[in-house]
């Protein structure tokens, strides 16, 4: 059983350990077996340690630790296979460890003041790399939420002594005063303690003194479920990289605005009518255009059966294709549009003309020009071919033509049956 040296004292940063057993993953990656370890393996929402085990001739940078019965290191092998029983040397990448450290004591403040101002339950808690979340029953709001967040800052300023006590059979005067509830009878449990503010049962690492955490600030929070919240909040420096992360976004984006000396949110509402002035603009454009686009299309459309059939090669993208040509057919009975622009091809027609799938042509034409695609009988679009768009598009007529051939001498059958009788 390794030695779980991260929970004697989580302040270790360097120590040295004897390697039980080595797994060669392939591709460069191994696993380690210690005797004895500082690295914190992944669990209770608190993410495995980072960090290197240096031998005689091999360096293994580690990136994830689990728990599987034993602590098991992976990670990246630089030089020879370690050996068993070999002494290794164990470093922590501090920063990763003590800002988790952190993070994982300031959720505890922030559950235990939301348990004890509005009587919600956190259900749920993960540490990210940039931010931490947490999953609490009930409602929220901003009130409650700044709130809370005032008050939990409030507490690590007084600079409250965290402790940690581990036991098998737990007294009744302290399972009583638990956040959490715990079985009294258990295979060991660990209660860490913040004064009188908060006491929890817990399998991670923490400081030893709230004023170590620095700040903690909410970022957002939003509904789950009907009677789920989740709260997204950063703790210690990781909390000071954000905010200063997002005044530099501010201070970027004002020196965009015409008028610095406005409040940054009136300029973007004032920008925002602007946009939507311009976009309103455009769309009466684009109409414009369509129409022109459209009727200079139709005078060139040749006809096949009664059937004007409007075919082009089209420069656009395939979204602007596809919404001008579903306009086109739209606004003209017994028309069909063929559009085929690079690596896409659009065919519509309008919802009186009978007897031809849209969908059935283009699945004909990729059929042989390579791709795929698919759609109903009066819409298809398709891409991935092989052809050039003039090759597409002229293989589509030739099918289109031979559809609506077999449409009029069809039509011109019933014609003369009709007469006939």
């Amino acid at each position: 059983m390794t030695e779980k040296l991260y929970y004697l004292d989580p302040y270790v940063r360097e120590t040295t350990a004897k390697v039980v057993e080595v797994k060669d993953l392939g591709n460069g990656l191994v696993e380690v077996l210690l005797d004895r370890t500082i690295f914190y393996p992944e669990g209770g929402g608190q993410p495995s340690d980072r960090g290197l085990i240096e031998g005689d001739g091999f360096v293994v940078e580690v990136t994830r630790v689990k728990e599987r019965r034993e602590i098991w290191h992976e990670g990246t092998l630089t030089g020879r296979l370690p050996r068993e029983g070999e002494e290794v040397r164990l470093r922590l990448d501090w920063e990763w460890r003590y800002e988790n450290m952190k993070n994982h004591t300031g959720q505890h403040i922030l559950s235990a003041v939301l348990k004890r101002l509005y009587n919600l339950d956190t259900t749920g808690f993960q540490i990210f790399e940039n931010y931490n979340k947490i999953e609490v029953n009930g409602e929220l709001d901003w009130g409650m939420v700044t709130a809370a967040e005032i008050e939990a800052n409030g507490i690590i300023s007084e600079g409250i002594p965290v402790t940690v006590d581990e036991f098998k059979y737990l007294p009744d005067d302290i399972a009583e005063t638990l956040r959490k509830h715990v079985s009294k009878v258990t295979d060991r449990v660990r209660i860490v303690t913040i004064g009188d503010i908060d006491r929890t049962p817990c399998g991670g690492t923490h400081v030893e003194n709230t004023s170590e955490i620095g700040l903690i600030k909410v970022l957002r929070f939003y509904k789950k479920s009907r009677n789920l919240w989740r709260i997204e909040f950063v703790c210690g420096n990781r909390a000071l990289k954000h905010l200063n992360r997002l005044l530099e976004d501010y201070w970027r984006a004002l020196d965009e605005m015409p008028n610095k000396n406005r409040p940054l949110v009136e300029r973007v509402g004032e920008l925002k009518v602007e946009l939507e002035r311009l976009e309103e603009e455009k769309d009466s454009l684009r109409r414009e255009l369509w129409r022109w686009k459209a009727r200079a299309l139709l005078e060139e459309a040749r006809e096949i059966g009664g059937i004007r059939v409007v075919s082009y090669v089209e420069d656009a993208p395939m979204k602007d294709a596809q919404a001008f040509v579903v306009y086109l057919v739209d606004k003209n009975p017994n028309t069909v549009a063929l559009v085929v622009g690079e690596n896409y091809a659009v065919f519509a027609k309008n919802k009186n003309v009978a007897g031809i799938s849209m969908n059935e042509l283009l699945r004909e034409v990729l059929s042989e020009a390579g791709g795929g695609g698919g759609g109903s009988d009066v819409l298809a679009r398709g891409g991935g071919f092989r052809a050039k768009p003039e090759e597409v598009l002229e293989l589509a007529l030739e099918k289109l033509r031979g559809k609506l051939s077999v449409l009029v001498s069809r039509d011109l059958r019933k014609v003369r049956k009709s007469r006939c009788g």
